[in-house]
């Protein structure tokens, strides 16, 4: 009987699966091999390091994030809402995205100029009716907020309340674009 043949993309599902559920320290070419299960082999084919794999992984769990980001109406609100959410609902992908060192960009401003967030800076300024300039402002000063707040429960420091976290990060959205409007004058 002919063996399946396991592809790159199946090795990433896998690793993925394997990060999404016990965290990205538990990706190794057995676990990643178990899931598929198959050999380590194929893993190794297609990766020639761990590390390779991890960043291929920490691709495809970028793009899974920015799309769970805009599920929303309520661009502005709902995509602050959806960050915390998702820091609550994928605690290690959450961790792996921010907190595990393997992000491409180096630096905030960098993940301001990043293409991976243009569609979301997009969505905002659109919904906010102001320039690029003043949306990238805005969106800084309510990802930190949200940041530090998604940070929080994701380390089980925080109790998630929807109708107070929702409150918080409206004041925070209110501010930064009364700022922002105030600074255009």
């Amino acid at each position: 009987m002919p063996k399946a043949k396991i592809t790159r993309d199946m090795v990433i599902e896998a690793a993925f699966a394997v990060a999404r559920t016990a965290g990205v320290e538990l990706v190794n070419a057995r676990t990643v091999a178990q899931e598929l299960g198959c050999s380590t082999q194929p893993v190794m084919y297609h990766f020639a390091t761990i590390e390779a794999l991890k960043r291929a992984v920490y691709a495809k769990a970028d793009r899974y994030h920015s799309d769970y980001l805009m599920k929303t109406e309520d661009v502005p609100l709902g995509i602050g809402l959806n960050y915390i959410r998702f820091a609550i609902e994928e605690p290690h992908l959450f961790r792996f995205l921010f907190q595990s060192g393997f992000a491409v960009e180096g630096s905030l401003p960098e993940m301001l100029d990043s293409a991976e967030l243009t569609p979301i800076l997009s969505a905002m300024q659109g919904a906010l009716g102001m320039s690029a300039a003043q949306t990238k402002h805005i969106f800084l000063t309510v990802a930190l907020f949200t940041h530090g707040y998604a940070s929080i429960i994701a380390n089980n420091g925080l109790e998630y309340n929807e109708a107070s976290a929702a409150k918080h990060l409206e004041q925070v959205w209110r501010g930064a674009v009364l700022c922002a409007r105030e600074d255009a004058e």
